[in-house]
């Protein structure tokens, strides 16, 4: 079969070709440009695989493009990276590779094509382009990945233990793609995952955290969960979340399944935004339940204090997870932290004041936190889910209104810890803390407007209860 070559291929297939030629060797493009073309995806990224050394022919195709592109060379892992237009170009020469059963390195020497094919992951990224004089743009597909892609199918070239065994990354690489192309894993490529399940201890966790991000970022990640618990690998590489599984049952009573409720949060608010962040918050909103679940004769199964358990467990799941510890972590600690607090506010008799309280440690986030708990309403009862979100409704009309008069959110104390001691005369100490905290609780309790006159008043009058003196 021919590859269909775009217009704006055709020039730098010519190219490469021209330099493979003049250096001797052959080139082909390989793998993920290849599945992504045929299945009409987007793709910014190419790889050339070169029978010689993909640096010289990287080098020299650099060298020919006008203008002279710029050649990142990795001598350590034998490759090269240009840009082009928007295409990112990786030039690596066929590799054959053998591994210990203790290492995920393997023994790398210089291969042929099919050597290098026959250590790839999937069928489908197999697939290889010539870009030789005497077969230009045929397509080699050893492992029939053209009629996978046809059959929508995930399956392993080689054997599915060699293929997991080698790099087992590759069996959360299968769930991911599965989960990304809408495919079905293969069920001989299936079983063998949880055969295999253990060796994903030897992958690092960054790129560990690659795929589950991929995953997190497909329009329903639902699916890939699903996949990663029924294989057994969540239980390793997340167990917090495979620990969400399963219904209890006393006395007739159950409470739902909250790892597939969590997944249907995740889904509902996939519709929405693509914030991965916030897809993170949907994944860890209950990751507290099981450890606070207990069973209560008159009121059935109760999970209290989950969120703030959850809150304190989220820093030490990105942490070991290699999830960024900075602002991102923060974020979505807060929104676990405070994701019960809207539907609180639906309830009747409503003060201003939690309004504010709300406001005030949402902060720019409120939006992402309603997004968030309307995603939570997973009842099958269409009446509910109406009033329930009738009810966040009111809570964003709240919201605005009191936003609106009191510029709360983001908000920043009126009077300054500085001003404090320079009215009063005094050093840092617990006497500026204490006047700081009251102006603000006399703020959100609408005791004083958000405003600096009348927190300065109030700032006085709180100095001298504590026998200060204005000077």
């Amino acid at each position: 079969m021919i590859f269909d070559i775009q217009p704006h291929e055709r020039d730098i297939f010519n190219l490469i070709s021209a330099c493979a030629k003049e250096l001797s060797c052959e080139a082909y493009v390989v793998g993920g440009y290849v599945r992504d073309r045929i299945l009409n995806r987007p793709s910014k990224d190419m790889d050339i695989v070169c029978i010689g050394s993909g640096i010289d022919l990287a080098e020299s195709v650099g060298s020919k493009l006008t203008p002279n592109a710029r050649v990142t060379v990795y001598r350590r892992f034998g490759t090269a990276m240009l840009m082009h237009g928007n295409l990112e170009i990786e030039f690596v020469g066929a590799r054959k590779e053998s591994y210990r059963s203790d290492s995920r390195k393997p023994s790398v020497e210089n291969g042929t094509l099919e050597d290098d094919q026959n250590r790839r992951d999937l069928t489908i990224n197999v697939l290889a382009v010539s870009l030789n004089q005497h077969n230009f743009g045929e397509i080699i597909d050893p492992f029939d990945g053209l009629g996978d892609i046809g059959r929508k199918l995930i399956r392993t070239p080689l054997e599915p233990g060699k293929t997991f065994s080698d790099d087992p990354l590759r069996m959360m690489r299968a769930v991911r793609f599965a989960n990304q192309l809408e495919f079905t894993i293969h069920p001989d490529t299936l079983k063998a995952i949880p055969l295999y399940k253990n060796r994903i201890d030897i992958v690092s966790k960054e790129r560990i955290l690659i795929e589950l991000n991929k995953i997190m970022a497909t329009p329903k990640p639902s699916v890939g969960f699903k996949l990663l618990f029924d294989t057994e690998l969540l239980q390793i590489i997340f167990p917090e979340m495979a620990r969400l599984h399963g219904v209890d049952e006393i006395n007739g009573r159950r409470h739902k399944d909250n790892f597939y409720h969590t997944l249907e949060v995740l889904d509902n608010l996939c519709r929405k935004t693509n914030n991965l962040w916030l897809r993170w918050a949907a994944v860890m909103h209950d990751i507290a339940k099981p450890p606070t679940k207990r069973y209560d004769a008159k009121v059935g199964w109760t999970f209290h204090g989950h969120e703030a358990l959850g809150a304190s467990m989220v820093p030490r799941i990105f942490k070991r997870m290699k999830l960024p510890m900075d602002h991102k972590m923060k974020y979505v600690q807060k929104l676990v932290r405070l994701h019960l607090r809207p539907i609180s506010l639906t309830k009747e008799n409503v003060t201003d004041s939690a309004i504010r309280r709300l406001l005030f440690e949402a902060g720019d986030d409120i939006d992402d936190l309603m997004l968030l708990c309307e995603a939570d309403i997973t009842s099958k009862n269409p009446n509910k889910v109406k009033r329930y979100l009738e009810n966040y409704e009111m809570v964003r009309t709240m919201l605005k209104e009191v936003e609106e008069k009191d510029n709360l959110r983001n908000w920043q104390p009126p009077v300054s810890g500085e001003l404090i001691m320079e009215t009063f005369n005094i050093p840092p100490s617990r006497q500026v803390g204490e006047i700081k905290t009251a102006i603000r609780e006399a703020i959100l309790d609408g005791n004083i407007p958000n405003e600096v006159g009348a927190a300065k008043a109030f700032m006085i009058e709180k100095g001298k209860e504590l026998g200060l003196v204005v000077v």
